[in-house]
């Protein structure tokens, strides 16, 4: 039995799919191709280590698709998109994915994503100390870092991993700014890019929309104009 990680990837063209099975067949992974995001979901099961969905597919999206592997199981998820607008990097982001390339990409950037994304550890594989009670709490939130949860009045608020990441970053290091370069490095564990001041402020902007802390007068988390972030 091969003990290569495997990683599933989902493209309906063909020319691309064929490409990323070199690439990564190359680099040392095995590789399971998918058409769209039907097969892509019918194809998932727990042998698989990471999930690369195009955005752009017939029958299901790699949105859809990726809310069903997410239903299934806690495997990082990088989406290939032609688009690179706000709107559809939240969509994706609220999907469940981890990280993005916008098409047209290099092998040197996707192979560093994709290594990172395997680097990084999950939730529900480790647990974080955080003192004798394990619990971080501001104002009437609780952040329980042995469930790795967000509780507000004995209910869990649905957060996902790296929105739950950035907020325990902050809430660890009260008072601190992060600046987005800071958080980008210390959650995604990746070299910061030009693009990932987007990719920040997305997940920032969802985390705050989940917590019911989107008025002009901030609650949980700030934003330092020109610095960064913090939550006090």
């Amino acid at each position: 039995m091969s003990d290569r990680q495997k990683i599933l990837v989902a493209d309906d063209a063909k020319d691309i799919r064929e490409l990323l099975q070199i690439m990564l067949e190359d680099a040392g992974f095995d590789v399971v191709l998918a058409n769209d995001g039907v097969e892509a979901v019918e194809k998932f099961d727990d042998s698989i280590h990471l999930v690369i969905l195009d955005i752009m597919m017939p029958r299901c999206s790699g949105y859809d698709a990726c809310t069903q592997i997410r239903s299934k199981a806690d495997v990082p998820v990088l989406f290939l998109t032609a688009k690179s607008a706000e709107s559809d990097l939240v969509e994706g982001f609220e999907a469940g994915g981890d990280d993005y390339l916008v098409k047209p990409f290099s092998c040197t950037e996707l192979l560093l994503r994709v290594k990172a994304l395997l680097k990084r550890p999950h939730m529900g594989r480790e647990t974080i100390e955080m003192g004798k009670t394990n619990q971080i709490v501001i104002q009437d939130i609780i952040l329980d870092t042995d469930l790795q949860q967000v509780i507000r009045d004995g209910k869990e608020i649905s957060l996902t991993e790296i929105e739950y990441r950035i907020l325990l970053l902050l809430a660890s290091n009260r008072n601190r700014i992060f600046t987005a370069r800071e958080i980008y490095e210390g959650v995604w564990d990746e070299v910061y890019m030009p693009n990932s001041t987007n990719t920040v402020m997305v997940h920032i902007r969802n985390i705050r929309k989940k917590l019911g802390d989107t008025g002009p007068n901030a609650k949980y988390l700030h934003n330092i104009w020109g610095r960064g972030y913090r939550v006090v």
